[in-house]
């Protein structure tokens, strides 16, 4: 029986995984083919020219002299059905490459992915180096302390030091 059991248990657990895989593939291919979803994707792909360094589909300053006609380029380019890649394409041949949010992949704009990353690491290195010479010179600090310390366990150096000081009458500046 308890075989039994755990084949049902199994197969209701498939059947429910199965619904759950249907049902996100579905909500993912219906937004994939509507125009107002491909207006707000590419609308967020790109910037609005005006100089207010905002997203096309989110610049909202008053009087924009920009946004209006660059959104109606872009819906009359999905409504001709270019792709999404021919119409961002576009855009950069006539606003140029600062049209686009996020540069591209190729070329040289390979440096605007990879730039912030490097420099990111080369300031961790650079901050481990100056901690550990910190530390190092604190070492060296110590080492010299201590020898010193040694000298001074010397008993005639010890008393040569104290006559020094009742003498001169100083407090241990030395």
């Amino acid at each position: 029986m308890s075989g039994f059991l755990r084949s049902s248990w199994f197969s209701s657990s498939f059947k429910v995984l199965q619904a759950a895989v249907l049902a996100v593939v579905v909500c993912f291919s219906m937004g994939a083919t509507d125009a107002s979803a491909r207006f707000v994707d590419l609308g967020h792909r790109l910037m609005c020219t005006c100089g207010c360094s905002q997203l096309l589909g989110e610049c909202n300053h008053v009087g924009c002299p920009e946004s209006g006609r660059e959104r109606k380029e872009l819906s009359d380019a999905i409504a001709a059905g270019q792709s999404d890649q021919q119409i961002l394409d576009w855009f950069a041949a006539k606003y140029g490459a600062t049209v686009l949010a996020a540069p591209s992949g190729k070329g040289f704009n390979v440096v605007a992915w990879v730039a912030p990353f490097a420099v990111f690491a080369a300031a961790l290195v650079g901050t481990i180096l100056l901690v550990r010479r910190w530390s190092g010179t604190k070492l060296i600090k110590a080492q010299a302390a201590a020898a010193t310390e040694a000298a001074i366990a010397d008993p005639a150096e010890r008393e040569r030091l104290e006559r020094i000081r009742r003498e001169t009458g100083a407090d241990g500046g030395f």
